[in-house]
């Protein structure tokens, strides 16, 4: 890697750079599925729907009044597993990092104290440098700086803590290395020994059907999950190995054993505030302030299938292809609503300057927020299903069991369903039944791997905890070591 940042500007647009299949550590047989051919037209050609002043005038027909039905044809279309038929061509697989991720290896600074007296100061700082590796990458930042001026420089230069790996995927201008290393160790270290460390509880009831969106809240204390059986839970998980009893708080709502009149399809939370959205057409908020009170309701056309919580903006991306931007401040009073693709919203991310989203057309779409306009249209092979964001990367799972990852420049093919990365972590789980953590290096290195009994939906992390959704009528959740 080097040691020294380009000097080249930041793009405006988001523009591919790898695509990753999660390695399956099972030596069984591979069934392969061919993937949709995609359409011919150039990924930044443009499109009539990036016009801006091309809004919805809501004057389409209603839908289809029975939203089972509607759920139902979804999961048999989307989320059905792969047929078989030719693999898409395989990429060679990139070699393994040179070195080891188990501990800190900083990278040998060219420069470093020079003093001209014996002991520790006296040794070059390649060797001061191999002795830090040894250390807890936490104390080595909070520690030597204190000792003397000499070792406070040499912690401080952030190229004493670039990695000889692969690592980060996509790096920003001012990318914070000192806490990129100590997530990254904080992260080998929990899942050491795959995961032997971890406590795993099985929270088995409180749902009688199959959960496709978790949430965790307030550092990992409370915990919300919809299911299929139109009910939102919410969980306090500081009683996980004290009083299982007390888990189960209450289910949301004031309609009897249920939240919506559908399929609870996506959550979406900013501080204490959630959003459920499920396939009866509606959003609801709720205040866990206030007791999990519903304070809002979003009445859309569609079934809600993903959700953008933002101070300003509550964004629904729903199955009639359009994505509509709601002020949760106010009623929610509805801005606007844009039809940016031509086949139901899957995936949906928004930040201060943009909103993001997925379709199963095959498209990415790039909004940008000040512009009022579509600022870029990506054309894919495949369609995105799950999407995590944290500048300069943008990570997403497909159809066919392929991590993309995007960055911002201004043999058995599975669903990916669900993904979560950080600085230092990298969650997926799928439809083989499996949550697999990885590094996101490049390409990711997975360094812990656990079977469910059935199909995984979804995932979440939040502080020293990790929850899983089954489609096996239960939360997995894993405690990590503080």
């Amino acid at each position: 890697m080097r040691c020294s940042k380009s000097s080249s500007k930041k793009h405006l647009h988001f523009t591919f750079k790898k695509q990753y299949r999660p390695r399956r550590q099972d030596a069984g047989s591979a069934a392969d599925r061919a993937g949709p051919a995609a359409p011919t037209r150039s990924p930044w050609s443009c499109d009539p729907r990036d016009d801006p002043h091309a809004w919805d005038d809501d004057s389409d027909p209603e839908l289809q009044p029975d939203p089972d039905a509607q759920a139902e044809a979804h999961v048999a279309r989307v989320l059905s597993p792969p047929k078989l038929g030719l693999a898409p061509p395989r990429a060679a697989p990139l070699p393994a990092p040179a070195v080891s991720l188990g501990a800190l290896e900083p990278w040998a600074a060219s420069k470093g104290p020079t003093v001209a007296v014996p002991g520790l100061l006296s040794l070059p700082p390649e060797l001061l440098l191999e002795i830090c590796a040894y250390r807890d990458a936490r104390l080595v930042l909070r520690v030597l700086p204190r000792v003397c001026h000499a070792l406070c420089g040499l912690v401080r230069d952030h190229v004493t803590w670039r990695l000889g790996a692969p690592y980060p995927v996509v790096e920003e201008e001012g990318f914070d290395w000192p806490k990129a290393c100590i997530e990254l160790e904080q992260h080998l270290s929990r899942w050491a020994e795959d995961g032997r460390r971890a406590e795993h509880f099985c929270l088995a009831d409180g749902h009688v059907a199959s959960i496709d969106s978790v949430l965790l809240l307030q550092g990992g204390t409370l915990r919300l999950s919809g299911s299929r059986d139109r009910s939102v839970n919410l969980r306090d998980l500081q009683q996980l190995g004290v009083e299982p009893s007390q888990v189960l708080v209450r289910t949301l709502g004031t309609q009897k054993n249920s939240t919506h009149k559908g399929w609870v399809w996506s959550l979406a939370a900013l501080d204490h505030r959630v959003c459920s959205g499920s396939w009866d057409s509606t959003g609801k908020l709720w205040d866990m302030a206030a007791d999990g009170q519903q304070f809002g309701e979003i009445k859309a056309k569609a079934a809600v299938l993903c959700l953008s919580y933002r101070p300003d903006i509550l964004v629904t991306g729903t199955c009639d292809k359009k994505v509509t931007v709601y002020d949760p401040r106010v009623g929610p009073a509805l801005l606007k609503s844009r039809r940016l693709q031509s086949s139901a919203v899957l995936a949906l991310l928004a930040d201060g300057r943009h909103i993001i989203s997925g379709s199963e057309d095959h498209t990415l779409v790039v909004f940008d927020r000040r512009a009022n306009s579509v600022l870029q249209r990506l054309q894919l092979d495949s369609y995105l299903l799950r999407m995590s964001h944290q500048e300069p990367q943008l990570w997403a799972g497909d159809n066919q069991g392929l991590l993309h990852v995007f960055a911002n420049r201004s043999g058995c093919f599975q669903l990916i369903t669900g993904i979560k990365h950080s600085l230092g972590a990298l969650y997926t789980t799928s439809t083989d039944k499996t949550i697999r953590v990885h590094v996101p290096t490049d390409p990711p290195r997975t360094i812990c791997t656990r079977s469910h009994h059935n199909v995984l939906n979804g995932i979440c992390a939040e502080g020293n905890l990790v929850v899983a959704a089954s489609g096996g009528l239960s939360l997995e959740v894993w405690r990590l070591q503080a």
